[in-house]
């Protein structure tokens, strides 16, 4: 039988990354804040956190599939930090840069006309803090919390 901790961590587990990939796809489709090859990255983990919180929904064992949920938002915390420190500049990044390109139409006319999006440079930032950065913080301390409920067991 699930705790109130477990489930809580449930809940987060599902919540969290689901939120910030809505935020994500808000910037890129509300605000044109389109990602680079990094921030694709990051993306990835909060997907199969997602699906991981889902599945522990469904299929025993309830807790692993939190857990793993977890372990998947630490890592996009931890390429969020990475991401960050290449935006600040405190490390050297990785060459690729990523540019968008829309279906139909002329491909090579597409090619050159989307945006170039590098990974080095902040595109938005709230009180100094990058949206890696943001996402850094909120995802390792939503793991952590998670990592945390599921280490403790309630006896009530």
């Amino acid at each position: 039988m699930p705790t109130r901790s477990d489930r809580l961590a449930q809940r987060l587990a599902l919540a969290v990354p689901a939120l910030l990939l809505g935020g994500a796809y808000l910037g890129e489709y509300g605000f044109g804040l389109y990602p680079c090859e990094m921030c694709w990255w990051q993306r990835y983990p909060h997907f199969a956190a997602v699906g991981l919180a889902l599945l522990s929904t469904v299929a025993a064992p309830k807790r692993m599939w939190i857990a793993l949920a977890g372990f998947a938002i630490l890592v996009s915390g931890g390429i969020g930090a990475f991401h960050a420190g290449v935006e600040y500049g405190w490390w050297e990044g990785l060459t690729a840069c990523s540019s968008l390109s829309s279906g139909g139409g002329d491909p090579l006319e597409a090619i050159m006309n989307a945006p170039l999006v590098r990974c080095d440079e902040v595109q938005w930032s709230f009180f100094g803090i990058s949206l890696a950065g943001w996402n850094a913080l909120i995802s390792t301390a939503t793991a952590l919390a998670i990592l945390r409920l599921l280490g403790l067991r309630s006896e009530t």
